[in-house]
């Protein structure tokens, strides 16, 4: 099937530009469903309880292994680097680089067969978690190198011979980098500029280009590098080509033009790269010609189970600073952790840190058991983690007051602990927009939790489709939806008590409850505004957001049975965690339902017209401006 025939969104109405990157976009999507889903099922209407419960756990064995990687590399970087010299100097000092690559660290992901460790998702998180809860910098370093960098891609499609070549050398110490974003192209891969032409005996790739924000870029011995290949032709329209390659930073035309500095992650080596008349042999392609942006998507996903992980890291670390200085800090007479004020960041804090450790758990174990399209969880992870990260380090800030706003070393110069707040806020923040940001990620979410609805549709919402096929694609549209819209409205939530979740079953209720109301609700937009529902982004996000708590809900639920399953002596405590993150996370969910009807959207977009056409640029007077 061509790839026009695979388009199920109508583009006739869309402009070149638009219709461009939609049909690249919709080309790397995967297509099929042929694994379970559960959120994906959550946005039909269907809560399968069975999938998250009961939660999955390591084995012994696995256990034993995270434990004592997480305790060497813990002990390591606690005494041999000073995360705050890192980020005022810009510098992960190399021999720390090295230490870290004689344990193995750069090859936690990479098989026994090719040296490398072999370490499941699960670990390999845990691992992360741990690094990123003491050093951003350090944990960017070594996630970019293996989640988005050449291992993972190599991993999941490299030939055996390209495995053999470049796998070996990162045990060797070896690091790597992901080259997709331009200076003039972020989440549009229409608009991509970099090219690579096949040599006359075709043999090799001639690449010409700049890339920007490469991470590890400017040390990076062996990169991954999306270029344009040469267009194929479908129906006398040219469709673009994009292509990963391996290209090692030896190979001559690569320089760095620009190392770039950021507000926080300051150590990182990331930087904007120029390609002149690299020549790449054919053999480096990975997956195959025009299949980057596949490859680059899938690579994603797994990248995306990284990033909550290091979220999570970081909210164990503020729940540490808090409780420790919840009972040290006294105010009016008592704890400031003791007035309500404080206690309801605590609540917050703590309650939500047990979630993402769920949302990030759940995925690594989905990821690590291969028997679930976890394309959904993954975007769903990387969102509710990063988004509810910010909030918890915000919240630790201001529960530190002044000495949050303080530096590490200046609190430890005057002789106080340097917890590091401040540090952590600005190194948190790239958390949104990294790896897909969140706008993005409810965009992402969106397309994915229509997917079913367009495939029954697609041929009526298409303004081309023949007229009989209409017909037809009438009678079938009549078909699924008789049968499946009313038991969006009656069905088997009405009886259900889910006894086995004990005090928690009133939130599988509610959780099952509202995945119909969900699924009915995106049924009726799309309705509604048929092919401009994609335009109407707001609405998508409040629909993505309501499906990504009642995930979020669903694991923490679960992961709480099964903490006291396996630790029974900690009583209850988790299932009071998961109540208090559920009832949190309930009201946003009816603030979302809520909005969907009672928003200033239309308002707000008419504004903005007004602001970008000038006509409020008198309040822009009596500042300073940048030149």
């Amino acid at each position: 099937m061509s790839q026009e025939e695979e388009m199920i969104i109508d583009t006739s109405k869309m402009s070149e530009g638009k219709r461009d990157a939609l049909e690249i976009a919709e080309a790397a999507r995967e297509k099929t469903w042929d694994k379970p889903s559960f959120a994906s099922q959550l946005f039909m209407g269907l809560f399968q309880p069975k999938m998250v419960t009961p939660f999955p756990t390591q084995s012994q064995e696995e256990r034993e292994i995270g434990d004592a990687m997480v305790t060497e590399v813990s002990d390591y970087l606690v005494k041999n680097l000073d995360a705050e010299e890192v980020d005022a100097t810009r510098t992960i000092p190399a021999e720390v680089i090295t230490g870290l690559s004689e344990m193995g660290i750069f090859a936690m992901k990479i098989s026994k067969e090719y040296g490398g460790l072999g370490l499941s998702q699960v670990n390999y998180n845990r691992v992360m978690m741990a690094i990123s809860s003491y050093c951003g910098s350090t944990a960017v370093l070594v996630s970019a190198h293996q989640s988005i960098g050449v291992p993972q891609p190599l991993k999941q499609f490299g030939t055996k011979e390209q495995k053999e070549k470049f796998l070996p050398r990162f045990r060797e110490g070896k690091l790597s980098a992901f080259a997709l974003t331009e200076p003039n192209v972020g989440s549009d891969p229409a608009q991509m500029s970099t090219e690579a032409v096949l040599t006359e005996d075709g043999s090799h790739f001639i690449i010409n280009g700049r890339k920007l924000w490469c991470t590890n870029g400017p040390i990076a011995d062996i990169i991954v590098v999306m270029a344009q290949t040469p267009p194929k032709m479908v129906r006398g329209r040219e469709i673009k080509q994009i292509t990963a390659f391996i290209v090692e930073k030896s190979m001559p035309g690569i320089t760095v033009e620009h190392r770039c500095d950021f507000m926080g992650i300051r150590g990182i080596q990331n930087g904007l790269m120029r390609f002149d008349n690299v020549k790449v042999p054919a053999e480096n392609i990975i997956l195959g010609e025009g299949k980057g942006l596949k490859l680059a998507l899938s690579t994603l996903n797994f990248g995306r189970l990284t990033l909550p992980a290091a979220c999570t890291g970081m909210a164990k670390a503020c729940l540490n600073i808090c409780r420790r200085w919840g009972n040290e800090r006294v105010q009016w007479g008592a704890a400031i952790g003791k007035h309500e004020a404080g206690a309801e960041k605590l609540a917050h804090i703590s309650s939500h840190t047990f979630a993402m450790e769920a949302v990030t758990n759940l995925t690594s174990h989905w990821a690590d058991m291969g028997d679930r399209d976890i394309r959904i969880e993954a975007a769903m992870a990387k969102m509710f983690c990063s988004e509810v990260a910010w909030d918890i380090i915000d919240e630790t800030m201001q529960f530190r007051g002044g000495r949050g706003y303080e530096r590490a070393s200046s609190l430890k110069e005057r002789g106080e602990t340097p917890f590091p707040v401040e540090r952590m806020l600005r190194d948190c923040r790239i958390n949104r927009i990294i790896e897909g940001t969140t706008e993005i990620m409810q965009l992402f979410l969106a397309r994915e939790a229509m997917d079913p609805h367009l495939k029954v549709a697609a041929d009526l919402l298409k303004k081309h489709t023949p007229i009989g096929k209409k017909v037809t694609s009438g009678i079938k549209l009549a078909g699924f939806y008789s049968t499946w819209y009313p038991t969006q409205w009656i069905n088997s939530s009405l009886w259900h008590n889910h006894g086995d979740m004990d005090k928690l079953a009133k939130h599988y209720s509610y959780i099952e409850t509202n995945s119909h109301k969900l699924a009915r609700t995106i049924f009726h937009y799309m309705g509604l505004y048929q092919d401009r529902l994609e335009r109407k982004q707001l609405i998508l996000a409040s629909l993505v957001n309501i499906g990504t708590e009642l995930f979020a809900m669903s694991a923490t639920c679960s992961y709480a049975i099964q903490k006291i399953k396996d630790e029974p002596e900690l009583d209850q405590t988790p299932k009071y965690l998961a109540d208090v993150f559920c009832l949190a996370s309930r009201r946003r969910i009816e603030a979302e339902f809520e909005r969907l009807d009672d928003n200033d959207d239309a308002k707000n977009l008419k504004l903005a017209k007004s602001v970008l056409k000038g006509d409020v640029s008198w309040l822009e007077d009596g500042v300073i401006h940048t030149p």
